[in-house]
């Protein structure tokens, strides 16, 4: 694999390579806040007792490998709370953790992290379309996984493009609940013999939808329990460098050769929506300064209802007064209200959204960028 390297603050860091060795020593190792993002798929303990068969008495392909396997509670947590705070150290001050996990493992993950200083913005519970059944019949069949997506802290302004994943979603605001497959078919690595190269490899449409949402093209995403490279695959196809660890030789042969075929996509591919909220702010009264609206001009509510513009920029009626967003809301009787899209201005016995004023001002800006 073609080696790449990033200098940040003068020191280099090893993007689009996978680093063999222990992931809490090689993060120790990395320049303190180098990382935009990090996607965690850590051990989950599942604490298996025995062998699983199914009805037909053939043996189900379980997760009973030995980096698995804890030899109590307390040293898991131990476990988790070492890389946890090796991870937060190497994320920038606006970064953030996404960690998968299952109910054997979730939950004191999540209290972990908050010990660690992380701040928890969801829970997104990954409903599998087709999860494995419930041989034994003595519960319910495990249908979802839990992941938890947390900034480095409070006062982080993580990354979260919304109408990128409003658009995945065919324009609908993305939920906290995802139905996707697990990974089968084509997208299942084999070894040699046939078998699964990993037992917990992940669908590559997961990874897109956490990358697309909350990273950006150029980002340096950090996934310290690597596997068969399913974020560093994503990664490179979404324009994003990545950062592997990956103690397993053989994982990490898996994914060096999985990396090897994986193409980037073309630069236009890689733009997404934009999230309002990154567009430049325009006040409402820098359309009155420059004579788009003149004081004294009417502006119209969806319902008729009328205000006039004020030289500083706020509006009147006979019974109200503030900013457009104010009076918007106190005429709905309303907590809130966009003003922008509420409120309209008459041009040739025409309605016209004073949002399209708002629109060519920020036109004017990206010109002058």
């Amino acid at each position: 694999m073609a080696v790449k390297t990033r200098t940040q603050e003068a020191v280099v860091l090893p993007v689009n390579q996978i680093l063999a060795g222990d992931c809490i020593e090689v993060m120790n190792s990395l320049p303190e806040g180098s990382v935009d993002l990090i996607f965690a798929d850590p051990p989950y303990n599942l604490q298996l007792k025995g062998s699983l068969h199914r009805p037909d008495n053939s043996l189900v392909d379980a997760v009973d490998d030995h980096w698995d396997q804890f030899s109590s509670f307390s040293a898991y947590d131990r476990f988790t709370r070492e890389w946890l705070t090796a991870a937060r150290r190497l994320l920038k001050p606006n970064g953030a953790l996404w960690v998968i996990g299952s109910y054997h493992n979730i939950f004191r993950v999540g209290a972990a992290l908050q010990d660690a200083g992380y701040w928890i913005l969801n829970d997104v519970v990954w409903r599998k379309s087709n999860p494995m059944p419930n041989f034994k019949g003595k519960r319910l069949t495990n249908a979802h996984e839990t992941m938890i997506w947390a900034s480095k802290s409070e006062a982080a302004k993580y990354t979260f493009n919304y109408e990128a994943l409003k658009a995945l979603n065919e324009g609908i605001q993305m939920r906290s609940d995802w139905v996707l497959p697990i990974c089968t078919g084509h997208e299942r690595l084999k070894d040699e013999n046939g078998d699964k190269a990993h037992p917990t490899q992940k669908p590559e449409a997961l990874l897109h939808r956490i990358l697309v949402g909350t990273s950006n093209p150029g980002d340096v995403v950090l996934d310290p329990f690597f596997g068969t490279g399913t974020t560093g695959a994503v990664a490179k196809m979404l324009g994003r460098d990545f950062i592997g660890i990956e103690r397993e030789e053989g994982y990490r042969k898996a994914a060096i050769a999985r990396l090897a075929k994986v193409r980037r996509l073309d630069t236009s591919a890689l733009e997404t929506s934009a999230s309002k909220r990154a567009e430049p702010r325009v006040p409402f009264g820098q359309l009155v300064e420059r004579g788009m609206l003149r004081p004294g001009e009417v502006l119209t509510s969806p319902r008729g209802q009328i205000a006039k513009v004020r030289a500083d920029g706020s509006l009147v009626t006979a019974e109200h007064r503030g900013s457009i967003h104010q009076v918007g809301a106190a005429l709905e009787g309303a907590p809130s209200c966009n003003g922008w899209t509420y409120w309209q201005f008459k041009r040739e016995g025409r309605l016209i959204p004073i949002d399209l004023l708002r629109q060519q001002i920020r036109s004017e800006m990206e010109k002058t960028l």
